[in-house]
């Protein structure tokens, strides 16, 4: 299996100059990306009532916008791969916009379901993955401070839109907020605008060398590398994702509604998630900043399983801290964990893979993450309707997330280990081979002087 790879994309990245501006277009098209499904629970109650289903109906379109970004991964990243990040986030952003336009004149459910669900999470998709791998192609040596920094764009945005969401639907209803967050989501384009290439000469060395690894592979494998799944480091990185995604996300879901089942009041309950949302605002762009220092940036991996493993310990502990302190106590704490996996969740891969087959891979990843992503959730709610308590769900998560952060800081032991010495070899055999052709120069210039 090939070793983790660095960066080999035929070119110096700048590190810098017109990369901060194709950040600042990242920071919008990836919070956009995670922000908006979550936005748009605001308008549920409404809507739920104008057409007459369930909540477990409704709560069903964001879970389709979720599901869709997902599984959009690989048709993002063949799109990536052939046109860059430019044009794919720019049809990204037309797309949301109109599914949103679309919607606004819904007639049923299943409409949304089609509209914002089905096309507006391809949209997101599109906006998400071309945002993630350009900043590989601009950054190296800064590059855990850019990808921290983009990250950031997810709870600035998801602040943004909460109020003003609620603004809208007080004005206007459902159906105007709909047509004008269809607007407002035209500003993917914009940001994708910002996305040129770094230089038309380091596309042309791109491409002249993808043909020439494709001339074996069949056609879907000129876009997707599926040669990532005999990566060590990458499939230890899948096998862990899949696990902690089972966790990740419903102890945040849950901590309003567990505040209230202890009779804490509706608005003490929102304040538990502004604090959270403040805190994972503010550990984003400091987690970038430490993965980028020269202790940490070497093992980053380690890093990533502390925090994936912090996260855990978080999760076991809140069911033992006492009244609203100690939910506040637990909101500040989650944000710091959630924070920090959030950072580091896509710099480890591209550290692991290489920036040049990044693409490919996180197309890989999210289609596969697409199950525990809708799946964790809904399993944490059955155990809160088996139990009548919050506390086995939060035991439950904690565990999902403890394990595999366990499991990564073993396994990315061994990994380091194995490229040491892979590495060892590989100066052996190049020490050997040069060796071997100064004595055969040597033997040549003798019997010419002969």
């Amino acid at each position: 299996m090939p070793p983790a790879a660095t960066t080999s994309l035929g070119y110096s990245p700048p590190d810098g100059g017109w990369g901060w501006a194709v950040v600042f277009g990242s920071f919008i098209s990836i919070g956009f990306s995670y922000a908006f499904p979550k936005s748009l629970t605001i308008y549920f109650k409404e809507i739920q009532e104008y057409f007459s289903v369930s909540y477990s109906e409704i709560a069903w379109v964001s879970s389709v916008m979720l599901a869709s970004m997902y599984a959009g991964g690989p048709v993002s990243s063949v799109l990536v791969n052939r046109y860059g990040s430019r044009p794919v986030v720019m049809v990204g952003g037309v797309m949301v916009g109109t599914a949103m336009l679309l919607a606004s004149f819904g007639t049923s459910i299943m409409h949304l379901y089609l509209c914002v669900g089905l096309i507006g999470g391809f949209g997101l998709a599109f906006n998400l993955q071309p945002a993630l791998t350009i900043i590989g192609t601009y950054f190296q040596v800064k590059r855990p401070l850019a990808n921290g920094l983009a990250m950031t764009g997810s709870p600035v945005i998801l602040s943004t839109l909460a109020p003003l969401n609620q603004f809208l639907f007080d004005s206007f209803g459902w159906r105007g907020s709909f047509l004008i967050l269809g607007s407002i989501c035209l500003n993917c384009c914009v940001a994708g605008s910002l996305m040129r290439p770094v230089t038309k000469v380091s596309e042309n060395l791109q491409t002249e060398e993808a043909k020439s690894e494709s001339k074996s592979q069949s056609c879907a494998e000129r876009f997707i590398d599926f040669s990532l799944f005999k990566h060590r480091g990458f499939l230890i990185y899948l096998v862990g994702n899949v696990v902690l995604f089972f966790g990740f996300f419903a102890p945040v879901v849950f901590l309003a509604p567990y505040a209230k089942h202890q009779g804490i009041d509706e608005y003490s309950a929102a304040l538990l998630l502004t604090i959270f949302a403040l805190v994972d605002m503010f550990i984003r762009p400091v987690t970038g900043f430490l993965g980028n220092t020269k202790l940490v940036r070497p093992k980053i991996q380690y890093f990533f399983s502390f925090a994936v493993s912090y996260n855990g310990i978080c999760h076991l502990l809140c069911p033992l801290l006492p009244g609203y302190a100690g939910l506040v106590g637990y909101a500040v704490i989650l944000g710091l964990g959630f924070g920090m996996v959030s950072a580091l969740l896509f710099e480890v891969l591209m550290d692991l893979v290489g920036a040049h087959r990044f693409s490919s891979a996180v197309g890989l990843v999210t289609i596969i993450e697409c199950g525990p992503v809708l799946l964790g959730p809904p399993i944490s709610g059955a155990l809160v309707d088996a139990y009548g308590d919050y506390k086995y769900m939060y035991y439950a998560c904690g565990v999902f997330m403890l394990a595999p952060g366990i499991f990564l800081f073993v396994m990315h032991y061994f990994n380091y280990k194995k490229l040491e010495e892979e590495q060892r070899q590989s100066v052996a055999v190049e020490m050997r081979t040069s060796e071997e052709t100064d004595i055969k120069c040597s033997t040549s210039l003798r019997l010419n002087c002969n």
